[in-house]
């Protein structure tokens, strides 16, 4: 649950740069439909709703490579740059493995396949993103140090890391080669299987759908409900301005679900989690939550709040795919209709809101203020009920120690003292910093003397491990970490 938890603070810089590019593609849509519908642009109008959607798009449609990227740098020990290129070759060695065009090459029989062959086409998707930087930084933290013999020295210590990074990401990518088709395939079986249970299946398939956002495998039953693989393609067939009359099924039942749940369900959820956060943390929870709810009213981008908190609280984040289910199958035995060919956001239900299919779209009020509530009522009693750590809540005290004042500033003396306390630079066997602390992994836990230590003049001493010792400093920290390592050195 920790390493979730860390994993969730380090998405926090990727996600941060998503909100802004949400509600630039939104207002874009708005200047220039035909970025969405299609047909001519032309006119100052339409070519700056044009700019605003590519502006937009160019981090959304490469959040994954965000994620890489902060997820390795996240991660790593002491936040070092090595550990993001580490996660960025990672990527790279993943991505071209697994692309289809080659795996195809090595895998002949996966060409006669759809559903696998489909499967690698979606292969550059947040999951891998995310594993790719998780490799890079444990890596990183592994291998920093690494000394070679003299004929290999070059690539000693921080220059090995992405090199090992690469012969991992080789390992990885075999076993993906055999496991991610299989899993895909299965979930395209699944969708196959509840695509005759009518609104059930619908809230069934919605479920699922936000339950898998965080693999990528979310992209096998969307093509199965929302395009042309199994002779459904709800979005295309909505959106080529048919009626239920010309399909087998209530045209618009895949996608009607999620409108109320983007436009009205997640901003009550963000002000749950406001109101949740802690005193001194709301304004940086404002931030977050708050900036992600705008995006995904206007445009259905829902990557920043979910991905803001998914790995910080995963069982809230079950809650909240639940919620989708339970909405969409109200939504469709309405008989609201909307479709989007973006997302489930105010622009799209605009614009969708004139097609043939249409039904009902006056229902997205009450259903708006209902989802606003139930995910407002939902989330807040989950979060105080079992203390959930969303944003604004996590477990730390570094806000309180920022007042910590270090009595000298001495840094040099100051980290001798520290070393000496801890039993000197044989038993240290790890060092790392936060915006307080000096956190320090030992070898020896009996040779460590707090008394000494806080004769440095530190402000406090914590051991919360056998192995870990953490010494508060306050905000000087740094300075005192670089001192600290060039002494162990």
């Amino acid at each position: 649950m920790k390493y979730l938890q860390k994993l969730g603070k380090a998405l926090m810089l990727p996600v941060a740069c998503l909100p802004i590019c949400g509600i630039l593609m939104g207002i874009g849509y708005l200047l220039c439909p035909a970025t969405m519908q299609g047909g001519e642009i032309t006119g100052f109008v339409n070519l700056l709703g044009l700019f605003l959607v590519k502006a937009g798009g160019a981090l959304i449609d490469n959040m994954a490579i965000l994620f890489v990227i902060g997820v390795g740098v996240g991660m790593a020990e002491d936040n070092d740059g090595t550990a993001g290129l580490a996660a960025l070759a990672s990527w790279l060695m993943m991505t071209t493995l697994l692309n289809t065009g080659f795996v195809t090459t090595i895998r002949p029989s996966i060409a006669d396949n759809a559903s696998y062959t489909l499967a690698f086409d979606k292969v550059a998707n947040p999951f891998i993103g995310i594993l790719a930087g998780v490799i890079g930084s444990m890596c990183y933290n592994k291998f920093k140090g690494t000394k070679l013999p003299d004929w290999l020295s070059f690539f000693s210590g921080k220059r090995c890391v992405a090199i090992v990074a690469g012969v991992v990401s080789i390992l990885a990518s075999a076993v993906l080669l055999f496991v991610w088709p299989i899993i895909f395939s299965v979930l395209i079986s699944v969708g196959q299987g509840i695509a005759g249970m009518g609104a059930i299946g619908a809230g069934i398939y919605a479920f699922l759908n936000r339950l898998l956002i965080p693999t990528g495998l979310h992209h096998a039953l969307n093509n199965v409900f929302w395009f042309d693989t199994i002779g459904l393609g709800d979005l295309s067939h909505f959106w080529a301005g048919e009626t239920s009359a010309d399909v087998s099924w209530s045209l618009g039942m895949y996608m009607s679900g999620f409108f109320p749940c983007m436009m009205f369900g997640i901003p009550g959820a963000a002000l749950a989690m406001i109101q949740c956060a802690k005193e001194n943390k709301r304004k940086v929870a404002i931030g977050l939550v708050a900036s992600a709810a705008l995006c995904s009213f206007v445009c259905g981008v829902t990557e920043p709040f979910e991905f803001g908190f998914m790995f910080l609280a995963p069982a809230l984040y079950l809650v909240y795919a639940l919620l989708y289910g339970i909405f969409t199958t109200i939504t469709v035995m309405l008989g609201f209709r909307a479709g989007f060919s973006f997302s489930a956001g105010a622009t799209d239900l605009l614009f969708s809101a004139s097609l043939p299919a249409a039904a009902k779209t006056w229902l997205i009020v009450p259903l708006g203020i209902a989802a606003f509530i139930v995910f407002y009522v939902v989330f807040r009693f989950a979060i105080t009920k079992w203390d959930l750590k969303t944003p604004g809540r996590e477990d730390d005290d570094e806000e309180a120690e920022k007042s910590a004042v270090l009595a000298n500033n001495d840094y040099t003396q100051v980290a001798s003292i520290i070393l000496e306390g801890i039993g000197g630079k044989a038993n240290v066997a790890s060092i790392d910093n936060c915006i307080t602390r000096l956190r320090l992994e030992i070898k020896d836990y009996t040779a460590v003397d707090e008394k000494k230590i806080k004769s440095a003049g530190v402000a406090g001493v914590i051991r919360p491990g056998k192995n870990s010792v953490q010494v508060i400093i306050g905000t000087k920290v740094q300075f005192v970490a670089d001192e600290f390592k060039k002494l162990c050195k």
